[in-house]
Parts: C-alpha cells; structure tokens; sequence
C-alpha cells in the first residue's frame, strides 16, 4: 500500500493508483470530463487537476495521470486549483455553450457565461469516444483530426471506412451528449460521413449494425413508442 496526505487526510492507496483513483477510493471527490475507468487516462481536460505540495513550491498536476506516492501532500480545493478550475470550465463553456454538463459545471464555479465565444458545439474534444472505439471496441473508426481551432473527431483521415459497427459505445462515454442514440437507430450508423462501402459485420452478434430486436429498447430509453 501507499500512504499520502489528501486535504489533510492520511489516506492508503493501492501501489500504482494515481492520485485521483486513490482519492475517490477514500470518498474524495475530484471532478473529471475525459476521464473513464475503462481506459487509459487521457489528461486533456485539465478539470482534474490537483495542488501538489512539495518543499520546492507547490505544483498543479493532473491527478488522472500523476502517480501516487508515499509521501506526497495533495490538496484537491485549493485556491490556486479552484481557479485553474474555473478557467478550465469557462474554455469550456465557451466552444460547448449548449452542453448541460458544462453549464452545470460552470453553474457550481459561479460562471455565468464566458466572456469569449468559442464555438457552438456540444463536442468538447475530451477524445473518450475515440479512445472507446479503440481500446473497448478495437474498431479504430474514429479519430482526433487536426489541430487547434480545427481538431475534430472524424474517420482516419477523414475518410468513412467500414470499421464502425454502430456498437454505440461512443454514444455511451460522451459526457455531453454531443454523440446521440437518435442517430444510430434512424441511420443506424452513428458517423453520418459520405463513403460507400459494405457495413462490418458484428462480430459478437452477427448483425451489421445495431442489432434490430435492440431498438425498441432503445426507443423506449429516447421515450418513443416504437421504432
């Protein structure tokens, strides 16, 4: 075991917990977008980030990354991270506007509304859906493209292939929604991207995409009658 000092706390984490595993196994509460125990983590949201105490200064770290040590001195609600927290959210909020996560999020930090404008895109590029199809799926069918103000989840090289199976797992790790169930069940294919070629076969379930005695369940969740 690892004993480190979370806000005051003398707490025990398995060795090789990072600091926010070892946090929320002690009921300490750190907030996270791109962070999914089913994957490797990602730090790309910077929401998680945490104060470390060190006899050279204190430090911001990403806890969903940094490694929990014997020793280490973590505060989780400092001043210094509750307003890198802020600034985090208000990015936020500003390219995803309409996302009501992000708006709940900015709510609890007392942000009323960004004071830029960013986008309208309920797509905050926190790359789960990606690493979904990835390392759960082992589809590859999606990917981050581009950079800066341009980054977008499209196919490889923007280029619709036939490795999506409309499994809807990245339906089910996006925290804003921005991927719906609408789009499976009326196309059934989540990536609506122009590309002509033969539907994958599924192969756990045989089908092509989502497997049709599936639907009326689902139309049922989207409170619908039938499909």
């Amino acid at each position: 075991m690892t004993t480190l000092t979370i806000d005051g706390r003398q707490v025990e984490a398995l060795r090789g917990s990072t600091v926010l595993e070892a946090a929320r196994e002690n009921h300490i509460e750190i907030p996270t977008l791109c962070y999914h125990e089913a994957l490797e983590p990602y730090a790309g949201c910077r929401l998680c980030v945490v104060e470390l105490v060190t006899p050279k200064g204190s430090q911001l770290v990403a806890s969903c990354v940094y490694a929990a040590e014997d020793g280490l001195v973590v505060k989780t609600n400092s001043g210094i991270v509750q307003e890198s927290r802020r600034m985090t959210v208000e990015l936020l909020l500003a390219a995803a506007p309409k996302a009501k996560v992000i708006q709940d999020l900015a709510a609890e930090m007392g942000i009323e509304e960004p004071r830029v404008s960013l986008g309208d895109s309920d797509c905050i590029l926190c790359g789960l859906c990606v690493r979904a199809c990835k390392e759960i799926v082992g589809a590859n069918a999606i990917s981050l493209v581009n950079r800066g103000f341009a980054k977008e989840v499209k196919p490889p090289f923007e280029i619709g292939s036939n490795a999506c199976t409309g499994c809807t797992t990245c339906v089910l790790v996006c925290p804003t929604g921005a991927i719906k169930l609408e789009d499976v069940l009326d196309s059934r294919s989540v990536h609506r991207w122009e590309s002509d070629f033969e539907a994958r076969e599924c192969k756990i379930c045989g089908d092509h995409y989502l497997a049709p005695e599936f639907a009326p369940d689902l139309k049922e969740l989207l409170g619908e009658e039938e499909v």
